[in-house]
C-alpha cells in the first residue's frame, strides 16, 4: 500500500533516496509520487503550489517522469 505524507519537508527527505519520482496532474490536485526500494510515497499538492514544489523535487530526484 502507498504511504501518503502530509508534510512537504518529510517528502523531500524521501525524494532524496527515491529511485523514481512521478507527477500525475488531475483537475483539482497534483500528486507527486516517490518510489523507494520498499514503499511508494505520495504527496498531494494543489495546482497553485505545483511550480514551487516541483522545482525542489526536480533538484533532488534522480529520475522524474511526468504523466
Amino acid at each position: 500500500m502507498p504511504v501518503e505524507l502530509k508534510s512537504f519537508d518529510e517528502f523531500v527527505k524521501v525524494v532524496e533516496r527515491a529511485v523514481e519520482c512521478r507527477v500525475k496532474r488531475g483537475k483539482d490536485v497534483v500528486k507527486i509520487k516517490a518510489r523507494t526500494k520498499r514503499y511508494l510515497y505520495t504527496l498531494k499538492v494543489p495546482p497553485e503550489k505545483e511550480a514551487e514544489v516541483l522545482e525542489q523535487v526536480k533538484a533532488k530526484c534522480k529520475n522524474l517522469v511526468e504523466l
